[in-house]
């Protein structure tokens, strides 16, 4: 498309939707949200932008093949999943970590459970703009 407007819009749109999506990717856990749905809403974003700009300006912007970030993401949610291994516990059993523990406080949470929803997030990003920047490439 050849609008001014659109391209414009569109930029300012898909970086507002990328950063809404690491927002609900984090608030997943004890909120609705999560990796997928973040990964549905960070591919929205890059799905706008192809349809205002285009395609190729789309993949130079993602800079990495969609295909990659998908495979990536596999790995990376399969390793949160094998963790659990290490303390001979069942796969994908959530493990914690808590930095800065005091006596009053138990510190900042980290967990296995937010490795793995960063895979999803990753697998449902990559697999979602393969599939629409193949379609689109073909209409």
């Amino acid at each position: 498309m050849n609008s001014v407007i659109l391209r414009a819009g569109t930029s300012y749109l898909a970086g507002l939707l990328l950063v809404f999506s690491v927002y609900m990717m984090l608030r997943g856990h004890n909120e609705p949200g999560g990796g997928f749905i973040g990964g549905l809403t960070g591919a929205t974003g890059f799905v706008l932008y192809a349809i205002g700009c285009s395609v190729g300006e789309a993949r130079k912007a993602l800079r990495v093949l969609p295909q990659t970030i998908a495979i990536w993401g596999l790995f990376i949610a399969l390793a949160a999943g094998l963790f659990a291994a290490v303390f001979g516990d069942a796969l994908f059993t959530g493990q914690w970590l808590f930095i800065g523990e005091t006596e009053d406080d138990k510190g900042l949470p980290l967990s296995s459970v937010l490795v793995f929803d960063i895979g999803v997030y990753l697998v449902v990003f990559g697999s979602v703009l393969t599939l629409v920047f193949a379609m689109e490439e073909e209409i």
